[in-house]
């Protein structure tokens, strides 16, 4: 099949493209077993929801994967009948990347488990794992492998991006936490990418997301992290230009065991925040403090002497924290994602910021920066697929509410937010951040990674199926210099 041809698919109705006979899908269903879902399943619905309920999609077919053996056989039936295939772990990607109209879907989400060998402190994961069970694993031995924030979040699909959080100025991303990974390639093979074996395709994991393969299982090295000092610490929006102007030196300048990501928020109507400040409109930063506790408040001195109204700082579990605000973003909301990286935080910049803060359209909407310093800087920019170390934060503007009705509203305020901060910005963007948003976004995030990156993707998977993602498109051309 060439590069270009296209995969016959079904209508986005969800029926079998016409050459699917009953039987070639019952051979599918056979080998597979963790069962496979079709339209006319009971269970078809449930099947295709999304974290972001903003995008619906209606995949012909949906392989409910348990093991290596059945992603083998889903991805060789997906080439074979020139389906367009998509894979979904945690499902919480913003674009809906997790789902096609039309083919089929390798369905990760009973491959979940996790196993801890303190002994050489590494940590087992398998793809369909989400940062809980991580968490909930490796914490019963005081340690963590860097990851985000929510711990609903599939661990697949923020590794192979990069994977940016509380840890990462302390431990660096995710990816430089990798030692290896067990892929279901294009052509049928099952690998091992790691430094000693196939080390190209281990280098275009780290960062250059779901383009290269169906990863089954992952190899981390984890660090000491159990209690952790952290929580919000909340200031009045009509402060955001000071804070904004002294979160801007601090960080950068603050012990590497301290991370926190600034954002513009509206207080949520629960406790333990004040009742006097439910849906109100403020600043906050969300702290991160996973370095020896005795020196804490030192560390955390500098942020309570700008008077906060809201100090939320105190000693917690670290699975304590990443899954702070799994209640406040379930699955099924609306969300509109926009991103970029940041290198300078100018005045300027933060004046715009706060024309759109004050404009923030729902309580769940939000724009936070996260900061991008300490340890991953210390890795070379082309050491790993991911291209943009040198940038300071990397910024996310969210347009989220329950309601469908309010999708066009969110939607527009996040795309006006972004319009007015992209010329501030470095270009580019953390792929998890990104939308469907086009090859020419996907190469100004890769930047002189990119063409490695087309020569990876030309040799593992030259006919492209693994392209329901933020694309690197192979070309003949790299293949034959690969």
């Amino acid at each position: 099949m060439s590069l270009d041809t296209p995969r016959e698919n079904a209508q986005a109705g969800g029926g079998l493209p016409s050459r699917l006979t009953p039987d070639r899908v019952g051979q599918l269903k056979a080998l597979l077993r963790g069962g496979l879902v079709r339209p006319e399943d009971a269970d078809y619905e449930e099947s295709c929801r999304l974290y972001n309920a903003m995008i619906r999609k209606r995949p012909a077919l949906i392989a409910r994967c348990t093991d290596a053996a059945d992603v083998l056989a889903a991805v060789r039936f997906a080439r074979e009948q020139e389906l367009t295939l998509a894979i979904r772990g945690g499902g919480h990607n913003g674009g809906g990347l997790g789902l096609c109209d039309g083919g089929l879907v390798v369905d990760l989400s009973r491959m979940r488990g996790v196993r801890v060998d303190p002994a050489d402190g590494t940590v087992r994961v398998a793809g369909g794992s989400v940062w809980g069970d991580v968490d909930h694993a490796t914490h019963a031995f005081g340690l963590a492998v860097p990851s985000g924030v929510i711990s609903t979040t599939g661990v697949g699909g923020l590794t192979l991006g990069g994977g940016l959080g509380y840890l990462t100025r302390h431990y660096g991303f995710t990816i430089d936490s990798m030692l290896s990974a067990d892929v279901v390639l294009a052509d049928g093979r099952v690998v091992t990418a790691s430094e000693e074996k196939h080390p190209d395709l281990f280098w275009a994991l780290r960062g250059g997301g779901g383009n290269f393969g169906v990863v089954t299982s992952f190899l981390f090295r984890a660090h000491p992290v159990s209690t952790i000092v952290g929580g919000p610490t909340l200031w009045p929006l009509e402060r955001a230009t000071e804070v904004m102007q002294w979160y801007r030196e601090f960080i950068p300048a603050a012990p590497e065991e301290l991370s926190g990501f600034f954002a513009f928020l509206v207080v949520p109507p629960v406790a333990p925040f004040p009742q006097h400040l439910h849906l109100k409109k403020m600043c906050g930063v969300i702290w991160c403090y996973s370095g020896d506790l005795a020196r804490a408040d030192e560390v955390l001195a500098p942020v309570r002497a700008l008077a906060p109204v809201v100090d939320g700082l105190q000693p917690m579990p670290y699975p304590a924290l990443q899954s702070a605000f799994d209640a406040l973003y379930p699955p099924g909301l609306q969300w509109y994602w926009r991103a970029d990286f940041v290198k300078e935080l100018g005045d300027a910049a933060i004046a715009r910021h706060l024309e759109f803060a004050e404009r923030l359209p729902t309580m769940h909407s939000s724009m936070h920066l996260y900061p991008i310093d300490g340890a991953a800087h210390r890795v070379d920019p082309q050491a790993t697929a991911f291209s943009f170390r040198d940038a300071r934060w990397a910024e996310v503007i969210i347009g989220v509410d329950p309601s469908p009705a309010k999708a066009a509203e969110i939607s527009a305020w996040a795309k006006d937010y972004w319009d007015a901060l992209h010329p501030y910005s470095a270009g580019g963007a953390y792929v998890n951040f990104m939308m469907d948003e086009g090859e020419e976004r996907v190469r100004a995030t890769y930047r002189d990674n990119y063409a490695r990156l087309v020569q990876v993707k030309s040799h593992y998977d030259p006919d492209n199926l693994f392209h329901v993602n933020q694309n690197i498109r192979p070309t003949a051309e790299a293949a034959a210099l690969h």
